[in-house]
């Protein structure tokens, strides 16, 4: 087996080996492992209090088989240690901007038909992958602006931590502000996961974050069981309304029955999806997906020290993976398939091949039958935060390798370091940098530093911004 998974892998030569990877892998499917019950809670409009008419056992099972799809043709075809599953964000918009507007425009099959545009932006994404535009995006991004791109994803993925913990709260007069209830447990459970973490990073235990995440899982299954023994406590306002108090869901069990995917299976509308209507909401699911994926393969992979000078090799087929997850995903009955910035996790453990994305292929197809502990880890965010923290302060290290004195590539870099946490989006973050860029490049005299494709983005995503994102939002 070992000499099998060697053969497949090159594990030697990426200076990897077996045990190093599988951690990794699992690494990387606990801090993403929200996804399966976070993505059905939004489509089928849980979430947010309302009914969408999708089904929400089959899109747990569209949601698992599609990244599973996606990740395992990672590991393959591009031996890259990224996973991919329904992203966050897009997701977001097809419930809350996609649907409504396809149902005010008159379409029955609403669901399906935005399942239809998510099918046709996958086919376009393929198609885009085939003729090698996306690696040539890759390769016309500086290096400079590579490292911009993981620095600020690090930012991006300690911000979420820092969010999922509840250290970090919304505040209506800055925006978010420092949540000062020292006393929640889950304030406690997340300082003990990150301080425990980061203490086995540092002595360099292999394995540190997944011993981090396990080790806090057992601690708020204790404190989510002895609080309501002691009165003090349990009747304790801001106990009461602690996470840990009203999601995290004890395991009632191990193993379950999937539930079944038939209520999605192959239920997307493509012919209503093909009407001029729908064009913007296409295009928006495309570029969504386009970039997302870009900035998450360039920051993972400069975070990794696969990009070789200032290349990814095998580019092409790593864009391949989302954009079969995408057409799967569609077919099956889920959203926008990505690459996940929690592969990050992974690649921090050790993980430098397919064989991590192998692990975690396998393990979300396992996961349809132990969802009752995948719900458990799943329900409470505090138990992974600590992980996202810990991989954002190793991202940063980035920044040492950006020219600060050359204004020409140092604005653009920080336009895009602080652009994608703050518009929560790695997207729109390097948007900033990429129109930027070149029109910074242009004034001050070095037009010609700077490749034709950067410009032609630029304009792309000028145009983008003006023409469809300002109309839909």
């Amino acid at each position: 087996m070992t000499d099998m998974l060697e053969r497949l892998f090159q594990l030697k030569s990426n200076q990897t080996d077996v045990r190093t990877e599988v951690v990794a892998g699992i690494t990387t499917f606990l801090t993403m492992a929200y996804i399966i019950f976070v993505q059905p809670a939004i489509l089928s409009g849980a979430m947010f209090h309302t009914q969408t008419g999708i089904d929400f056992g089959a899109v747990t099972v569209a949601t698992c088989v599609s990244s599973a799809i996606a990740t395992a043709v990672m590991a393959f075809y591009a031996n890259y240690p990224i996973a991919l599953a329904p992203g966050m964000g897009a997701n977001v918009f097809f419930v809350l901007s996609a649907l409504p507007a396809i149902a005010a425009a008159g379409v029955a099959n609403t669901w399906q038909t935005a399942l239809g545009a998510v099918f046709i932006s996958g086919v376009l994404f393929l198609l885009l992958s085939v003729v090698g535009f996306r690696e040539k995006i890759i390769d016309a991004v500086s290096s400079d602006m590579k490292n911009a791109i993981a620095i600020g994803i690090g930012l991006f993925i300690a911000f979420i931590g820092l969010q999922n913990a509840n250290v970090v709260v919304t505040d209506p007069a800055t925006g978010v502000t420092l949540n000062t209830h020292f006393a929640s447990p889950d304030i406690i459970l997340f300082f003990f996961g990150l301080l425990l973490t980061a203490g086995l990073h540092v002595r360099r235990v292999r394995g540190s974050i997944l011993w981090g995440i396990i080790a806090t899982t057992f601690l708020a299954a204790i404190f989510h069981n002895v609080i309501p023994e002691i009165p003090s406590l349990a009747n304790n306002l801001t106990i009461q309304d602690s996470m840990l108090m009203t999601r995290f869901r004890m395991t009632g069990g191990v193993i379950s029955v999937p539930p079944s995917i038939s209520p999605t299976f192959f239920s997307l509308d493509i012919k209503d999806a093909l009407t001029v209507s729908m064009i913007p909401f296409i295009v928006i699911f495309l570029f969504m997906d386009m970039f997302d994926t870009i900035g998450t393969l360039i920051g993972v992979s400069e975070q990794a020290g696969l990009i070789v000078d200032n290349k990814l090799p095998r580019a092409r087929e790593a864009m391949m993976s989302d954009a079969i997850g995408t057409v799967a995903g569609a077919l099956l009955g889920t959203s926008t398939v990505t690459s996940f910035i929690e592969s990050a996790a992974g690649v921090e453990q050790g993980g430098r091949t397919g064989l991590t994305s192998l692990v975690v292929a396998v393990l979300f197809i396992l996961a349809l039958f132990f969802t009752p502990i995948i719900a458990m880890v799943g329900s409470y965010t505090p138990i992974t935060a600590p992980a996202l923290v810990i991989v954002g302060s190793m991202m940063i290290q980035n920044v040492q390798k950006i020219n600060w004195t050359d204004y020409g590539e140092s604005v653009p870099a920080f336009l895009t370091i602080i652009g994608i946490p703050l518009t929560y989006s790695i997207g729109d973050g390097m948007a900033l940098g990429f129109i930027s860029y070149p029109i910074i490049k242009l004034l001050s005299g070095q037009g010609r530093d700077v490749k034709w494709l950067m410009y032609l983005l630029a304009v792309i995503l000028l145009i983008y911004f003006l023409v469809v994102r300002s109309q839909v939002g």
